[in-house]
């Protein structure tokens, strides 16, 4: 019998005009394999074990910065007799894309990176836990300019990540230039969540990345679990809870807004994908 790992689609804050929810976590027996659509990153603040992402295991200790992309499986392991404190931060994908290329993110996970954890030691340890100890701070209390300090102190904290990555990555720039010219499904679904509001198909994806139309749509299964169009709808859906949470758009304007050309087939394709309809979605929501 074949084991398929859980596969997380929500946390708390999701559905919402800023889609990023950090929490401090205490593992005394680990954590089940699983993946998720969305992007998480951890830092351990005491205890041991280890954690597998996509087969590879790396150890986990105080300091160990792991950083897991959408779609990989993983599961956290604590040593006996330990408990492992995280902290905890989950967020969409679409917090990378800014529209300012000079404060964009997404190279963190546009190509192959050397590794998907590191160790810090000393200050550097002092000024990473300092910084989420912050941004843990910010995200509880609701101050003026929440969102904006929020989205400087995510920037901060991954790119902090990425430059300690690369000053420990034993390779060189020629190294890290061969990776990146590596083939990579990353560019295609980012082209997917750039895109989704227009009428996207897997012929015109195929084109796009001179790719044939059988081997990408076995390239998006392989990452996503998903089928293409499973995928997409997962995509425009994600988008419409964050309208319908966050704004007065009308249900027919949000439709059109994330790419459905009918109120009824934006609504059906809701009603399959949450179990109930926009309009009492967005009541829940408000109550």
């Amino acid at each position: 019998m074949t084991y398929i790992p859980d596969y997380l689609k929500y946390y708390p804050n999701k559905d919402s005009s800023y889609p990023l929810h950090i929490s401090k976590n205490e593992l005394q027996h680990g954590f089940r394999a699983h993946r998720h659509d969305f992007l998480e990153f951890s830092y351990v603040i005491s205890g041991s074990g280890c954690e597998v992402i996509n087969g590879i295991q790396h150890q986990m200790q105080p300091g160990t910065f792991t950083f897991v992309l959408p779609y990989q499986i993983h599961e956290i392991f604590t040593d006996p007799g330990q408990t492992l404190v995280l902290i905890n931060c989950n967020f969409n994908m679409e917090l990378l894309m800014e529209q300012n290329k000079e404060v964009s993110l997404f190279s963190l996970i546009d190509r192959e990176q050397p590794t998907s954890h590191i160790q810090l030691q000393h200050d550097d340890h002092r000024y990473m836990l300092q910084l989420l100890e912050n941004m843990l701070k910010e995200y509880n209390e609701n101050n003026r300019w929440k969102t904006a300090l929020l989205q400087a102190r995510l920037m901060e904290v991954l790119i902090t990540f990425d430059r300690i990555r690369q000053q420990h990555h034993d390779g060189s720039t020629n190294a890290i230039r061969q990776t990146e010219s590596k083939s990579s499904v990353w560019p295609i679904i980012y082209y997917i969540h750039q895109n989704y509001q227009e009428p996207l198909t897997l012929t015109e994806l195929a084109n796009r990345f001179s790719i044939s139309l059988s081997r990408i749509s076995e390239i998006i299964k392989e990452t996503t679990g998903q089928s293409f169009v499973p995928f997409l709808h997962d995509v425009r859906i994600r988008h419409a809870c964050s309208l319908l949470a966050s704004t007065d758009m009308s249900i027919t304007e949000i439709a059109l807004e994330v790419g459905y050309g009918s109120f009824q087939t934006f609504s059906r394709v809701f009603r399959d994908t949450k179990g109930i309809v926009p309009k009492d979605y967005r009541r829940q929501k408000n109550n």
